[in-house]
């Protein structure tokens, strides 16, 4: 039987704990048109993904992911374009072959593509083999489709495995959003090395699907009303102004899409927008903006 965690040597729990780190934050002193507050919406276009992953073939569950590729991207591009706002769109390749052409949309304009897995799968589940082919061939399936080669990854279910920071590093991406060690971008450490990995943060409170999923046969509810939601994510931009620093936020069609989830989007537009020195951008924008960031904090 293997050592209970309470029974580890100080150098076991060490090396688990120093594998990924928060480096340096990458602040800049200035923000792109001296903007004070930098914000990245993204969203997680799964779609049926998350139902076939599990095996979950059901008309019913499959509909659920339906409505995300039919209704809500639709509705979220034609927003973004009201307003004149980039966005990143974060993509597993099953959900980009099933819907290719608003991939291809995803890829145009003023928006950004990036990977976010093969069929949403568990990558902690993953042989390091198994894991390389699908990032790997999730990529390949990206850029083809669109003409676009990624540069940023967001793992499947916001987490590494004990090879994906490699796998990572090998593939050339030039940042991840999966990791949660700060409110502002940072570089990623391995073992005590930097990497040069620039990570976007993430954060179930900047997340749509905690609020708002539904499992009827689990235990999984909406529990939070849509304009308490709001109140959540004003509260988090606020904060962000006020520091100087990134306002990053993280939806999926077929959750935000839905008509009363989709005015609580809008207004939180209009109230970011109300400030005049907000830089909107794409993660991989942010990424290149932050990387030469001086400095910096641990």
């Amino acid at each position: 039987m293997d050592p209970q965690p309470w029974q580890w040597p100080e150098q076991t729990w060490r090396a688990h704990v120093d594998a990924v780190r928060a480096g340096r934050r990458l602040v800049p002193p200035a923000w792109p048109g001296g903007a004070r507050v930098a914000v990245a919406l993204s969203f997680d276009s799964d779609h049926e993904t998350i139902p076939l992953r599990d095996g979950e073939t059901s008309p019913g569950r499959l509909a659920q992911g339906e409505y995300g590729a039919r209704v809500g991207a639709g509705r979220v591009l034609e927003l973004l374009a009201e307003y004149g706002i980039p966005a990143t769109f974060f993509m597993p390749a099953v959900s980009a072959l099933l819907h290719p052409a608003e991939a291809k949309d995803y890829a145009s304009g003023p928006h950004e593509i990036g990977v976010h897995g093969w069929i949403h799968e568990r990558n902690t589940l993953l042989s390091e083999a198994d894991e390389r082919e699908l990032v790997r061939r999730s990529l390949d399936t990206l850029a083809e489709l669109t003409g676009t080669r990624p540069v940023g990854i967001r793992t499947p279910s916001w987490d590494f495995s004990s090879s994906t920071l490699d796998i990572v590093r090998e593939l050339g991406f030039a940042y991840d959003s999966s990791l949660m060690a700060d409110d502002e971008p940072y570089e990623i450490v391995a073992r005590g090395e930097p990497t040069g990995l620039v990570e976007i943060p993430v954060d179930w409170i900047r997340d749509d699907a905690p609020y708002f999923t539904m499992d009827r046969y689990g235990s999984v509810r909406p529990y939070t009303r849509p304009r308490d939601v709001l109140e959540i994510w004003t509260d988090e931009f606020d904060a962000a102004y006020r520091a100087g620093g990134v306002f990053q936020l993280t939806l999926h069609p077929h959750v935000i899409g839905h008509r009363s989830r989709l005015v609580v989007l809008r207004e939180l537009i209009d109230h970011i927008r109300a400030h005049g020195d907000v830089w909107f951008t794409t993660h991989a924008e942010l990424a290149t903006a932050v990387r030469d960031t001086p400095g910096g904090t641990p």
